[in-house]
């Protein structure tokens, strides 16, 4: 049982850290570890409909962190080359943690722009918002990860 306990904390620590480092699956992991632990004690603390609710949280976290980039990206009217230029950015940005990535982000949503043959201002336009999206993707993804956190904890301390 010690050991089980031992991977459920082991799994939340790993995806709290993963909500800021991109190159951990932070909300699944994290939800992961908060199931576990509801389960260890047989739901008889964090229930059913808690934990259900905590997952539709971590659904949402998870959209969030796959589309906001692109779907920022598209609204300042961004090419397919853009769009996979930011995709392939931010991916090329992980070893630089998420300075990297967001730098990533942006140059890659910029050249994408750039091959589509667009000019240097839409490119710019472009990659300032695919570089927002992710910020504002991080942040949320955040946020919901500590309402995770603190719906379990409120429902197995209260």
């Amino acid at each position: 049982m010690e050991m089980l306990w031992l991977l459920a904390l082991l799994l939340v620590i790993a995806g709290v850290i993963g909500l800021v480092f991109p190159a951990l699956p932070g909300i699944p992991l994290l939800y992961g570890g908060l199931l576990l632990a509801a389960w260890i004690d047989d739901f008889s603390l964090v229930g059913g409909w808690t934990i259900a609710v905590i997952g539709v949280i971590a659904l949402i976290a998870w959209l969030v962190d796959l589309v906001a980039s692109v779907v920022t990206s598209q609204r300042a009217g961004a090419s397919k080359q853009a769009l996979y230029g930011t995709m392939i950015g931010g991916v090329v940005g992980i070893v630089g943690g998420v300075p990297g990535i967001i730098l990533g982000t942006v140059i890659g949503a910029m050249l994408g722009e750039l091959m589509a043959r667009r000019g240097a201002g839409q490119a710019t336009r472009v990659g300032i918002a695919a570089g927002l999206g992710f910020v504002l993707a991080l942040a949320a993804k955040v946020l919901l990860g500590l309402l995770m956190l603190g719906m379990f904890a409120y429902a197995y301390f209260v």
